[in-house]
């Protein structure tokens, strides 16, 4: 899978006496000079819109998700030193369609488990793509062992095609060239905890309880289908946590929980290292003890806090909508780059939910205070116990899940939040009567 070109430079020569900077993809609404600020209207709406003709010191705002590049020199005099290791090519988030090197041939489907109403949207989606689209059908063997299936006579022909697999024993991530979930968010964090590394593109159809990163209907299933499969279709990348869990070796026969492990178990150094990709949120709580958690964090080295209470969530944009959101935090877009750092009950009045940089390094530790253990969980799996020397660091993935649209990543957020956690539903306020108005 390839993102289609929408890209902007977002470094170019700067020197103190430069006159201007200029982006080649910012458009928009305002023209700046560094000189005089002009408003004014642009003609052209357009993403990929070369820049105005006329003066080449003037600023054209952009309308990329990512906000106008700003500009760098301040006053007369001063500007930011340039660093030529800075030259970065960003993606607009508005710009980026699904498209394929080759056409896609093998699907993994994921269905939610024990849920019977879900039985015929898969056999029907499942018949549709081996007999319409000749394609190769990947399912969680636990999956075709559901009663209803195995009874079923007549999807039989269509069973014995199926390529299967279990959970923590086969490895098929070089073998999905796209996904399609049944169910839930549950089913779409399932999806993510499979791939520990690069994710085929997701197609979520809300056939669960909440649905909020669900965005499809299946009523009309097979063009929406085939849309993807022709490369027709807008994609968010939801961005992940890489969470890497050091633990010191108090038992030789301790078990290794799955995940991406550097190595299983580093020896020399007398622990155990494993690694996860989170697209919710890593969760550390007090677990079964009756005594308040008492954790330290650190950002980039240095301690920012110790959090006395329940526990503290860290997550993604796409997590904000969930545990965090229920704990108090900001709901964030899944298009802004950062990481939410939220307290659980905090034994305190003024420990409010925090929004760092995506690029920054979150590290975990009991304090050395603590009465008592903490436990880690990933995306509300994997759950674990963290003891004195144990560590968690976190910061953002290199390997997002790309969630495909159903319109485009701003429109369906909003109709998430709607639909889904009816934000802001509220009786309308009357206005006053015609009488009122006049006196």
């Amino acid at each position: 899978m390839e993102m289609e070109p929408g890209k902007m430079n977002v470094s170019k020569e700067l020197s103190p006496d430069s006159a201007s900077y200029h982006c080649s993809a910012c458009h928009g609404d305002e023209t700046w000079s560094y000189n005089h600020p002009i408003r004014g209207r642009a003609k052209s709406r357009s993403l990929s819109a070369s820049p105005a003709l006329g003066s080449t010191k003037e600023f054209r705002r952009t309308r990329s998700l990512h906000g106008p590049c700003p500009v760098t020199t301040f006053g007369p005099k001063a500007c930011v030193l340039q660093n030529p290791q800075t030259i970065m090519h960003i993606q607009d988030p508005a710009s980026q369609r699904l498209t394929w090197n080759k056409s896609p041939k093998s699907v993994l489907v994921i269905k939610k488990i024990r849920d019977a109403s879900l039985l015929q949207p898969f056999k029907e989606l499942c018949i549709y793509l081996m007999e319409e689209n000749n394609m190769i059908v990947y399912v969680e063997k636990k999956v075709l062992e559901d009663p209803a299936i195995v009874s079923d006579e007549n999807f039989g022909p269509v069973k014995k095609k199926f390529c299967t697999f279990r959970e923590d024993y086969d490895d098929i991530s070089n073998q999905i060239d796209f996904i399609i979930c049944l169910g839930g968010d549950g089913t779409l964090l399932y999806a993510s905890s499979l791939f520990q590394g690069s994710v085929p593109p997701v197609m979520a159809f809300h056939l669960g309880s909440l649905g909020f990163l669900t965005p499809f209907n299946f009523e009309n299933f097979q063009s929406q289908v085939n849309q993807v499969i022709e490369g027709n279709a807008a994609v968010i990348l939801r961005s992940r946590l890489k969470v890497r869990v050091v633990k010191e070796l108090r038992d030789k026969k301790i078990a290794i929980h799955n995940g991406l492990s550097e190595n299983g178990l580093d020896t020399e150094g007398g622990k155990q290292a494993m690694q996860y990709q989170v697209l919710n949120e890593v969760v550390i709580d007090r677990g079964p003890s009756s005594y308040l958690s008492n954790v330290d964090v650190y950002l980039d080295g240095h301690l920012i806090t110790t959090v006395q209470g329940d526990g503290v969530i860290v997550s993604t944009p796409t997590g904000s909508t969930a545990y965090a959101a229920a704990a108090g935090a900001s709901m964030v877009h899944p298009n802004v780059p950062a990481i939410m750092v939220t307290p659980i009950c905090p034994h305190s009045l003024s420990f409010r939910p925090i929004v760092v940089p995506a690029g920054v390094e979150l590290k975990i530790m009991l304090s050395p205070e603590a009465r008592n253990t903490a436990w880690v969980s990933f995306d509300g799996r994997k759950r674990q116990e963290i003891r004195h020397g144990d560590s968690i660091s976190i910061t953002t993935s290199c390997y997002p899940l790309p969630s495909i649209c159903v319109s485009d990543p701003v429109s369906d957020w909003f109709e998430s939040l709607a639909q889904c956690l009816h934000w802001n539903v509220r009786k309308k306020q009357a206005h006053f009567p015609e009488d009122e108005e006049d006196s």
